[in-house]
């Protein structure tokens, strides 16, 4: 049977897709690829001619969700500076939405895990938000250096957020750490 042209595209892509919000919000190992074919809409044997293996599906997705993060770094950062991209990351909205966030916050202590081809796709993306952030921070004297401790510090406030029992707690978590984040970015 011939499909239209386009169709494995899109079907890969949808794979992706819902293999990021899966691995976001359920963790990479509790993901299956089961759940992920059949959200999808697909079935198992159609995951084989995509990709080679789950380490690839999830080095693929884990790129293709920092290069969304760094889109959306860089309308931050053109919209209102460090200080909007600062806000949007620690907004109870992004806070409450782990399956279409950061993929960071989500995935750390698993991408620690992962093969070294992934944790080197991994740390390029990484450092593409990091030069991202730098290049807003001209009068820091170390701009990378201040970038990495924003992402330390927005990383860890909402995995901390995310991980507490209470709306109150949580909530004063994500202003401690938007008040930390926001001074290192001031100028020296």
């Amino acid at each position: 049977m011939r499909y239209e042209k386009g169709r494995k595209d899109a079907s890969r892509g949808r794979i992706m897709e819902v293999a990021a919000d899966r691995f976001r919000s359920d963790g990479i190992a509790a993901s299956g690829l089961a759940t992920i074919m059949g959200d999808a809409g697909l079935t198992n044997g159609a995951f084989y001619p995509h990709f080679q293996s789950k380490a690839e599906l999830v080095r693929e997705s884990v790129a293709a969700a920092m290069e969304t993060q760094s889109q959306q770094l860089q309308e931050a950062l053109a919209a209102g500076g460090p200080e909007m991209g600062i806000a949007a990351y620690l907004s109870a909205e992004h806070r409450d939405n782990p399956g279409t966030g950061c993929a960071n916050a989500a995935l750390l202590p698993e991408l620690a895990r992962q093969p070294p081809e992934t944790r080197e796709v991994y740390t390029e993306r990484l450092m593409v938000l990091v030069h991202q952030l730098s290049a807003a921070l001209p009068q820091a004297r170390d701009p990378e250096g201040v970038a990495m401790g924003v992402f330390a510090t927005l990383i860890g406030a909402l995995q901390l957020a995310r991980a507490v029992k209470g709306r109150e707690l949580s909530d004063r978590i994500l202003a401690a750490g938007a008040d930390a984040a926001k001074a290192l970015i001031q100028p020296v």
